[in-house]
C-alpha cells in the first residue's frame, strides 16, 4: 500500500472533505483536531460520519481521520452514530463506515496507540493507526510508539514540535533534522511506515518538491500535504522515475542469475553489488508498483 502523500481536509467542510479524494493522495484525512475550531467540533464529527457513511463515498485512497487529544472517546462514538447522547448500540456492525485508519496527535507514549485501538475494537473497528509524533517527549519515544503493536505508521510534525521547544523555523529546517531523523529511524526499526512533515507554504511548488525529495533521501514513505496542489509534486518525489526503475530491475535480475551460481556479490554496467543495493533496488520496484510507475520489463 502506497503512502506517498497524505492530504488533510478539514471535518466541518464536508464539501472539501467529498472534494479531497480527487486530489489523488494516497490517503486522505478528515481532521477533527487543528483545522476545527472547539464550537465546531461536535459539528464537524456529525459532517465527517455523514461522509464516512455515504454509500456513493467509496475513493480510491485510504480514508483516515484525526481524531482529537483531548476527547477521542466522543469522536469515534460520533464516528459510529452511538455512544451516551443517543443510547444506541455502540459500533458499525453494518459496515457503513468507510474508515480505514486513525491519526493521533501529540503521542507521546505507546499506550496512547495501544488505547486507542482499543476504543476502536470495542466499536467493532479495525482501523490502522498513525502515531503523530510531535513533540519533544514524542520525538524521545519515537523508537517505543513505533513498536507499539497497532502502529502502522508514525508522522512526524515539525511545527508542532518547534513550538513545543521553542526552536524558530528556518527555510533549511536544521532546527527539527535531528528529530527528523530520530522519527524515521524509529519507524525503520519497528518496520513501520514514516510519513514527514507538512510544507506550510501550498504556493512554492519547487520548495516543496526539494523538501519532499529530501525527505524521500532521509527514508521517509510519504509526506503530509495540506492543499490539493501539493498531492502531485509530492507523489512525484516519492515515485521512483524509469531510470531508477530499470537499474532496480537490472539489479534485481542479476541477483537472481548470482543467486543460481552461488555468488553473494556481482556486477551491474562497472558497479559491485552486494546486500545493501539489493535491499535499495528492491525498495525501489516496490515503490514503483505501489505507486503505480512502470517498469522495462
Amino acid at each position: 500500500m502506497a503512502r506517498r502523500s497524505l492530504l488533510f481536509s478539514p471535518g466541518d467542510r464536508p464539501e472539501l472533505m467529498r472534494k479531497a479524494p480527487g486530489a489523488g493522495a494516497d490517503v486522505i484525512c478528515f481532521d477533527l483536531e487543528d483545522a476545527v475550531a472547539p464550537d465546531r467540533k461536535a459539528e464537524a464529527r456529525e459532517s465527517v460520519r455523514a461522509v464516512l457513511t455515504d454509500p456513493d463515498f467509496d475513493p480510491d485512497a485510504e480514508v483516515c481521520v484525526r481524531i482529537t487529544a483531548a476527547d477521542p472517546v466522543a469522536d469515534l462514538d460520533a464516528l459510529c452514530g452511538s455512544g451516551p447522547a443517543d443510547g444506541g448500540d455502540s459500533g458499525d456492525p453494518d459496515g457503513s463506515l468507510r474508515l480505514d485508519a486513525v491519526m493521533l496527535p501529540k503521542v507521546e507514549s505507546p499506550d496512547r496507540v495501544e488505547d486507542a485501538a482499543a476504543l476502536c475494537a470495542e466499536r467493532g473497528l479495525d482501523p490502522a493507526v498513525f502515531a503523530l509524533v510531535e513533540t519533544a517527549s514524542g520525538v524521545l519515544s519515537a523508537e517505543s510508539i513505533a513498536a507499539a503493536p497497532a502502529t502502522d505508521a508514525l508522522v512526524f510534525g515539525a511545527e508542532d514540535l518547534a513550538a513545543d521547544v521553542g526552536a524558530t523555523r528556518t527555510d533549511d529546517g536544521t532546527e527539527v533534522l535531528y528529530a527528523r531523523e530520530h522519527v524515521v529511524l524509529a519507524a525503520g526499526a519497528a518496520d513501520v511506515d514514516a510519513i514527514d512533515t507538512v510544507y506550510t507554504d501550498f504556493s512554492d511548488t519547487e520548495g516543496l518538491s526539494e523538501e519532499a525529495a529530501f525527505a524521500l533521501t532521509l527514508g521517509y514513505d510519504g509526506k503530509l500535504a495540506i492543499h490539493p496542489a501539493q498531492v502531485d509534486p509530492i507523489n512525484a518525489a516519492f515515485t521512483p522515475d524509469a531510470e531508477a526503475v530499470e537499474w532496480a530491475e537490472t539489479v534485481l535480475s542479476a541477483r537472481d542469475a548470482a543467486d543460481r551460481e552461488g555468488r553473494a556479490v556481482f556486477q551491474v554496467d562497472g558497479e559491485m553489488i552486494d546486500a545493501p543495493l539489493i535491499a535499495q533496488a528492491e525498495r525501489i520496484v516496490e515503490r514503483a508498483a505501489a505507486g503505480g510507475s512502470e517498469g522495462s520489463g
